[in-house]
């Protein structure tokens, strides 16, 4: 088997996470935000249905293994600045929090064309079974250990 560039490991993969990612929180800065309380605020957007906190708590928690008090600091932060509120036992996006991360969106959406450009269908396929497979691997370890 040939290779046509470097072998690629963790530190790679890291390095590529934080880049992008200092991108992005350079963006969500000047729209006042933090990476968690966009990472919330996604997630109750996206959901199909109303979140109650518990969930919105546990989904965040899957993606960024983050602490789940950190977490509901950081929705507790998001309904201060209105951009969740409280529907009964569910938090809803308001509309000034969809806007804003439309804001984020549109302000983003070129980066990450000039990031991901130029690859082709096949590298981009290769790099998602990859990613996809570190993820599943990187969560058993997790929940191994505990």
């Amino acid at each position: 088997m040939t290779t046509t560039g470097p072998i690629t490991g963790a530190r790679d993969l890291a390095l590529a996470h934080y880049a992008a990612r200092g991108v992005l929180e350079r963006v969500l800065a000047r729209h006042g935000m933090t990476f968690q309380q966009q990472v919330a605020l996604r997630g109750a957007i996206n959901a199909e249905t109303p979140q109650t906190p518990d969930a919105l708590v546990t989904q965040v928690q899957h993606s960024l293994k983050a602490d789940p008090a950190d977490i509901r600091a950081t929705l507790d932060e998001l309904l201060t600045r209105r951009l969740l509120v409280e529907e009964g036992p569910h938090l809803r996006p308001t509309d000034a929090g969809r806007e804003l991360m439309a804001a984020v969106g549109e302000e983003t959406a070129p980066i990450s064309a000039r990031i991901w450009g130029g690859f082709s269908a096949e590298d981009l396929a290769a790099v998602g079974r990859v990613l996809s497979l570190v993820t599943e691997r990187a969560n058993a370890e997790l929940a191994e250990l505990g």
